[in-house]
């Protein structure tokens, strides 16, 4: 069984992949780990979307800490596997990811994720003005339009200005909020956020728990790459919400 495992992990790492995708989502979770000791590591996943929607999970690394180096070592496995031209990456905003990923990808956009930048405002502000300022945010990223997202934007930055001034230079200085925008309305929703991969992070995390303990990064790549092959099956001939209607247009992005 084992054998089988470790085949079907090799398998995984060397599959040709698709030349394009729209959407690819990095992102890194925490799971225990034994290398004589018992310490958590970070799982540093990439899952892509095609313009048809359909979606898998790319490739992944193993490292004791987040890091763009590791980022580095995942975008060049994954491009020397076919994965040649992206439209948008999206992930947390770690430091220095925007430039990791272009020094790969140049052409490709950059998206930081609205959520996590929502979650900085409110570890900044007090606690009686998280609701009103994260509602704020809320409102710049969930507009119709570019035009209408900026303009909400520019009224919170008035609003709070002088109260939060480093909140609101962030904002004045983040160039990757609004990215998202220059894609079609109904596929927005989706790559405003990491949300995507941190649901199925989530999900990974809760199936690891039920594992005693990985003795060594052998099994626990086993244990990824089972759970990898299994979405990556699920989502196979299924169309991620909004897509579908979208594929031409987005197919002719690739050529823009």
């Amino acid at each position: 069984m084992t054998k089988v495992l470790t085949e079907e992990v090799n398998a995984f790492k060397v599959r040709t992949l698709n030349d394009k995708y729209v959407a690819i989502f990095m992102d890194a979770t925490y799971i225990p780990l034994k290398r004589q000791t018992v310490s958590k590591e970070a799982i540093y996943i990439a899952i892509g979307i095609r313009e048809d929607g359909t979606k898998e999970v790319l490739s992944y690394a193993i490292a004791p800490t987040e890091s763009t180096y590791v980022c580095n070592e995942l975008l060049q496995d994954i491009y020397s596997r076919g994965v040649h031209d992206v439209l948008l990456f999206i992930t947390d905003g770690l430091k220095g990811m925007k430039d990791t990923i272009h020094q790969i990808y140049p052409k490709a956009k950059y998206q930081h994720c609205c959520v996590h930048v929502s979650r900085n405002i409110a570890h900044k502000v007090r606690v009686k003005d998280r609701k009103e300022i994260c509602d704020d945010f809320k409102a710049v990223y969930q507009a119709s339009s570019k035009e209408e997202a900026n303009t909400f934007l520019g009224s919170m930055i008035e609003k709070w200005q002088k109260t939060y001034p480093k909140v609101t230079q962030s904002l004045i200085k983040n160039q990757d909020l609004l990215t998202f925008y220059e894609f079609p309305p109904g596929i927005r929703r989706s790559i405003y956020s990491t949300n995507l991969i941190e649901s199925f992070n989530k999900q990974m995390k809760k199936y690891s728990r039920r594992k005693e303990q990985f003795q060594n990064e052998e099994s626990l790549e086993r244990f990824l790459v089972s759970i990898f092959d299994t979405y990556n099956q699920k989502f196979l001939n299924r169309s991620h919400k909004g897509f579908q209607q979208v594929t031409d247009t987005l197919a002719s992005m690739f050529t823009e």
